[in-house]
Parts: structure tokens; sequence; C-alpha cells
């Protein structure tokens, strides 16, 4: 089965020209625009109400007439099916419920988790995109994966499992509720070659182990660290930081039980040059500005606000759907010679701050302090009078400092810091020096901007 793949899972699509790519997403747009629009009473409504009907959409420039959904309308929309119907798929999904075999839902933790609904045929098309993804960075049937993100109901739970399956490779889905115990119980049960987590549980885990029976990270025998979940894993300080601490390849990823999915190069920590997009026959990618949504050229370093559209999909194809990334693209070839266009996450636009006209994001924070790790442990807050994004200077900082960093260094080590903070991000904030492990870890995502409550 795997001797005439090489180094691509699929390479007939894989390795099409632009050009063909180009013609396959316009054939399926066509016909998924046109199934949207019989099957779904929503897009139905919202495309009339636009004036846009299935025939007007004869291009890509006649497709972005249609209008963009959002978490919040797509929670909207849920909240008025389950008042309709007694169902939250009803106005969205396509499919009949006899046909739905999986529901999948986003992780919740800016609100009412948003689902989403697959047929047997999505499903294959998620296995196939995960396969795709794992297959590049070299992983075989024989290898062993240990997965460590959240299981209930996530994206990247039991989708992430099928798909592991579906190349051939073995998944030991202990996931992340049992704690960090249970993850190095059955680490050093199962002997895995990868681990898939989020980059703040990599980087928990490799302070933890020591502690738990001082033994290293690195003697766990990790050969691939597969970052999903949460932004970081492009972030040079943090992939060096695994990488020596796992003693392992670094990859970012994305992509759980929908369409849309990437995979980072194989290069050193510092080389990041973002994620190759392999999913572009089943799904359509835009960029629009964040703020008025106006299209964003798909051009080399472009930066925009991700809108997505699944093709040939079945359950509930989302279409023009904002999922709140912002995103920068690469569409010349890449060094590593691996085809596809690629993109690196930059941060959640709902995670934006302004600091004197200045934008900010968490993400671009941890990767000034991953530059001064091992003087700083990484971990860190953003601490707020009241919710964003408009922030009164200056940025107040909890930063933890490095187990050998006394309280004399730290003077000069903020000083530092402080140069480096105005240099990239054109910031200088106001930092508060916090002992080594004394900030929350969290094995999910991480929340890095806190609200403090008032005083009084």
């Amino acid at each position: 089965m795997t001797a005439d793949r090489g180094a691509l899972w699929n390479p007939r699509v894989e390795r099409m020209s632009r050009d063909q790519l180009a013609a396959l997403q316009l054939e399926r747009l066509k016909r998924q625009v046109a199934y949207n629009y019989e099957r779904s009473p929503y897009y139905r409504a919202r495309m009339d109400a636009a004036g846009v009907a299935p025939a007007d959409v004869r291009g890509f420039d006649d497709f972005a007439q249609v209008p963009i959904m959002d978490k919040a309308e797509h929670r909207r929309v849920q909240e008025e099916s389950l008042e309709r119907h007694g169902t939250p798929y009803a106005l969205l999904a396509c499919a009949p419920a006899e046909r739905i075999v999986r529901v999948s839902a986003t992780s919740g933790t800016t609100g009412m988790p948003t689902l989403y609904t697959l047929t047997a045929h999505d499903v294959d098309v998620v296995n196939e995109m995960h396969a795709r993804k794992y297959w590049r960075a070299g992983i075989r049937p024989g290898h062993v994966m240990l997965q460590a993100l959240s299981l209930s109901m996530f994206t990247g739970g039991l989708p992430l499992s099928q798909g592991i399956m579906h190349l051939g490779a073995c998944v030991v889905p202990v996931g992340i509720e049992g704690g960090t115990r249970r993850v190095l119980e059955f680490a050093r049960l199962t002997r895995p070659h990868a681990l898939v987590a989020t980059p703040s549980f990599g980087q928990y885990l490799i302070e933890e182990c020591p502690k738990a029976d001082g033994a290293s990270a690195a003697e766990l025998g990790f050969r691939w660290f597969f970052c999903a979940g949460e932004p970081g894993g492009g972030n040079p300080g943090v992939r060096r930081m695994l990488a020596d601490g796992f003693g392992a390849k670094v990859f970012d990823h994305t992509g759980g039980g929908h369409a849309f999915h990437g995979i980072s190069c194989d290069e050193p920590p510092e080389e990041y040059k973002g994620m190759h997009f392999v999913s572009e026959d089943h799904c359509l990618l835009e960029l629009v500005d964040p703020h008025t949504r106006a299209p964003v050229a798909l051009a080399e370093g472009a930066v925009g606000e991700m809108v997505f559209t699944f093709l040939d999909w079945e359950g509930g194809p989302f279409m023009r759907y904002a999922l709140g990334d912002l995103i920068q693209v690469w569409t010349n070839p890449c060094a590593c010679g691996m085809p596809g266009m690629r993109f690196k996450i930059v941060g959640r636009t709902d995670d934006m701050l302004i600091v004197k006209g200045v934008n900010v994001y968490p993400e671009a924070i941890r990767n000034v302090l991953a530059a001064f790790v091992p003087e700083v442990s990484g971990a860190f807050r953003i601490v707020l009078a009241r919710p964003g994004p408009k922030v009164d200077p200056p940025l107040r900082l909890r930063v933890e400092h490095g187990a050998d960093t006394g309280a004399d260094g730290l003077p000069a080590l903020e000083a530092r810091m402080t140069e480096r903070f105005r240099a990239e991000l054109r910031i200088a904030p106001a930092i508060e020096w916090c002992a080594p492990g004394s900030l929350p870890r969290e094995a999910h995502k991480t929340r890095y901007i806190e609200i403090e409550a008032p005083r009084g």
C-alpha cells in the first residue's frame, strides 16, 4: 500500500498545478453553492437577501458577493434552529438526519460551542486530510502517536484519532482530561514515536517530567512533536524549547474535524516557513480585512482574516465562514520542495489589543519572551482593567522569571526586554515579575488575557 506513495499521501492531487487546482475548485464550488442553496433554509434565505442565486456564481469574484458568516452568526443560527425546530442543525445542515454520522464541536472557550455535522463522506474527507499531513511529516504504518488533546467533542479528538488510523499508524488517544500524570504513564507504557499536544502543554510537560520521576522529557523517546489547538508552533523560540526539551522534530499543524488543514515543513526550529495548505481541493480559502471585510488578494506575504468554504461536503458545509483567525500567506514555491501555498496563524482577531494605535497579539508577546528563555520561563499573562481591544498604556504583563534569575538581575533583564518589545512590537509594557511556576499551566488552550477584578 505504501511503496508507491513516496513523500506524499496523494501525489496525484497534491501535485496538481495551480491552474488544475483552480479549475477543480471552481467546478466543486458551483456544485457546492447549488447544493447548499437547495438543502439549507439558512443559506437559501441568506443568498436571497443578498440577491445572489446559484446560477450567478460563475467565478470566484461572483462568489465573493455571498455574505460572510462568523461564529456569532453560527451560534445565533443554532439557537434559532433549537427554538423553531428542536434541533441545532435544522437550518444549517444540508444532509438529512439519517445521514449524519458524527457531530464535532469547537472547544467552546469563547461561548456556546459551534457544531460541525458530518456524513460518512465528510469523515472520509477529514481522514484523507489528516493522512496527507502526517505522511508529509514522515509518519508511516508502524509508528505510534500519543494524542494528548481534549477528546470530548473537540475537533482534535475523535476526528484526529480516526485520521491517524486511516493513515495506518497507531493512535494512543489518552487525551488530556486525565491530567499530566496519566499522559506520562501512557507515554512510558506505550513508548510512542510522536506526541500531539498544544505547545503550552508540551512546555509544561518538559517542566514536569523531572519532578515526576527525575527523568527528562527527552527520555520519553518522542521523535516527533505535533503542535495543535493553539498558536505557538510557528514561534521560533517555542519551537526551539520543544525541540530541545523532547529531542524531537517539531511540526506545526492545524485542522481537526473539518476541511481546513495544513502542516509545516521539516525544518530547523528557527526557519519556520508556515504551514503548507494540504486541503485546497476540499477547502476554498479567502482573505478579508478583519475590520471592513473587504477582500485581500492571496499574494506573497498577504495578511488578512481567514475565510473558508468547504468543497465537496455534505453534512454542514460552511460557506464563506470567518473563524476569527488572522493569517499570513505565502504563494511562492517553498524551498522544501513540498507543494501548496503556505500560511501562518498570526493571532485571533478577538485577542487583538490596541495600545496607542498599535495592534498587539498575545502570540507576538509570547514570541518576544521566548527569546529570553531560560532567563524567563516563557509563562506570562496580559492583565487588563477592562476587556479590549483598546488598552490604556502601558500594557501590563505578568512574567515569570527563570529559576536561576535572581532579583538583582531583573532590572537589567527588564531593560533588555523592553528594548526588544519597542523594536519588534512598538510597545513598552509594564512588567510585573512572578516567581517560577506561579502562573497557572493549562493543558488545554492557554488563555493569556486576564481581566483584573475591580478593587473595592
